[in-house]
């Protein structure tokens, strides 16, 4: 009878910490692609930080926000992220990381309503200009490499990855005014 008390409780715990995990998680992310430049660095380290404040939960004191207590763990893996790499030349001061997070722990509702506005735009793109921003912000490609890969030239590339922000900006700022309306 134990051991299926020990299950509950342990399936209880995992779910209380998926719920916690994927409400916070989109300030988390902002936190690290915030502090951190490289797209796949802070896509790591967001992983990292999920395995941590996973492995860690027990730790967690229920009565403080989860956010609060994930935000913590995120600053303590920045800090170590950047410690480890002495030789970049941008490192953040652990006084600018502290207020980088309360910036975002405030800005949670916000965020959360242009991050859904910004993937419902991002859907309605052609399938080109979805191409050309993944080239750019995911794989991190120079305009002159996204040229030789879509056939095009450098210039025309940043001409139209132009034309394809300012598109995004416009869609979500459209889509952001009617959920206020």
């Amino acid at each position: 009878m134990d051991r299926v008390n020990e299950d509950l409780d342990e399936n209880e715990r995992r779910q209380e910490f998926t719920h916690c995990w994927l409400t916070a998680e989109p300030s988390v992310s902002a936190y690290v692609f915030a502090a951190i430049s490289g797209f796949h660095d802070a896509e790591d380290l967001v992983q990292q930080i999920a395995q941590e404040a996973a492995r860690r939960f027990d730790q967690y004191d229920r009565v403080r926000p989860f956010l609060g207590w994930v935000l913590w763990i995120a600053k303590s893996r920045v800090i170590d992220f950047y410690r480890r790499r002495k030789r970049d030349r941008l490192v953040f001061s652990d006084e600018l990381l502290e207020l980088l997070g309360q910036a975002i722990a405030a800005r949670v509702p916000e965020r959360c309503h242009r991050r859904e506005a910004l993937e419902h735009c991002l859907e309605g793109l052609p399938e080109q200009s979805r191409r050309l921003l993944d080239l750019r912000y995911v794989e991190e490609l120079p305009s002159v490499d996204i040229a030789e890969s879509v056939g095009s030239t450098s210039g025309s590339v940043r001409v139209l990855l132009t034309r394809v922000r300012n598109v995004l900006a416009d869609c979500v700022q459209r889509r952001l005014a009617m959920e206020d309306g």
